[in-house]
């Protein structure tokens, strides 16, 4: 490409990351003249691109509000970090294999063949160590529905399926959009329950904005919330533990999202050094994973309840034991 069209090109992109540019700042940043620059602003406005003079003190250069360029405009970087986020956001859950094929697609089209071969080269040989999970996106109209009325305050009506495959129709005052574990959430005050609730976004359809508005309550975190709720859902165990060690240290091997962590306070007598104890719970299906993630940690616990769960930590002990006194077979 000839320089002085790569620099008409490189102004094109200054000035769509918007605002307004001085003349000496673009000058500056294409390393022209400032009499080059209003040249190459003049090859733009031949182009019907609608390059805005504005006069003054702080005045410069701007395009047209609105106006965005039809061709897509990205350096390598740009490219792979935009590639790149299409894959992760496929697998974690963020975006549906259509949309991110079709986006992909669409930028791939665009692409210089030069550096399209390159982005192949790295998606070909790139390889994940973590298995995609069960990822379930959303509707993407009822995503952006649901994401204007937390933004807006707006109370909306929905269609809600439930894990059952019960079916019924909520008025909801929407506080916030979570995503956790490739699944999406919206934490609200449920209008039909009288009470505040998580809903899964994949199980609404026929988000309706209603008329009227909201104030959210104070100091609210939703994913705080999604994460409580996912560790107190009913299961068939429940499980109370006490350990040595922070909420920080704990939940590096149980996270947020499975037990609920409370740092207990230390008696009036204690030395200050002393490592401070917590109490856990969890709502747990099986209780089999539990003993070598109670290992892992390396801190001392005590194990509360239930009953159960003492003799698989004890069974797990035992077969630790045995493993190590065991020599090799003579060969």
């Amino acid at each position: 490409m000839p320089r002085p069209v790569a620099r008409v090109l490189a102004l094109l992109e200054l000035l769509q990351s918007g605002g307004i540019r001085t003349v000496t700042e673009l000058a500056d940043r294409l390393d022209v003249d400032e009499r080059t620059v209003r040249r190459y602003v003049g090859h733009l406005v031949d182009l019907d691109v609608p390059v805005e003079s504005v006069r003054g003190r702080y005045g410069g250069y701007r395009l047209a509000p609105g106006y965005r360029m039809p061709p897509l405009m990205l350096s390598d970087d740009e490219a792979l970090a935009v590639l790149l986020g299409l894959v992760a956001g496929r697998r974690a859950g963020l975006a549906t294999d259509t949309a991110s094929e079709t986006a992909a697609a669409k930028i791939r089209r665009v692409l210089p063949e030069r550096l399209s071969r390159r982005l192949d080269a790295v998606l070909g040989s790139l390889a994940f160590t973590d298995r995609p999970g069960e990822a379930v996106a959303p509707e993407s109209t009822v995503l952006l529905a649901i994401a204007d009325a937390v933004d807006h305050h707006r109370p909306i009506s929905v269609r809600y399926t439930a894990a059952d495959g019960r079916r019924s129709e909520r008025t909801l005052h929407p506080h916030g959009v979570v995503a956790h574990s490739g699944r999406w959430y919206v934490t609200a005050a449920d209008l039909t329950a009288g009470e505040d609730r998580t809903f899964r976004l994949d199980r609404i359809t026929g988000v309706r904005t209603l008329p009227g508005s909201f104030e959210p309550p104070a100091g609210l975190d939703p994913a705080k919330r999604v994460l409580t709720g996912l560790a107190t859902a009913p299961y068939r165990h429940e499980v109370t533990l006490r350990i040595q060690g922070t909420a920080e240290q704990i939940h590096t091997r149980l996270p947020a999202g499975i037990a609920i962590v409370e740092e207990l306070p230390s008696p009036s007598s204690a030395d200050p050094q002393t490592v401070r104890w917590s109490r856990v719970g969890l709502r747990v299906e099986r209780l089999d994973w539990l003993p070598a993630v109670l290992a892992s940690l390396d801190r001392p616990f005590i194990v509360e309840r239930p009953d159960e769960l003492r003799g698989l930590v004890e069974a797990l002990a035992e077969r630790l034991t045995n493993s190590a006194r065991r020599n090799p077979p003579h060969e």
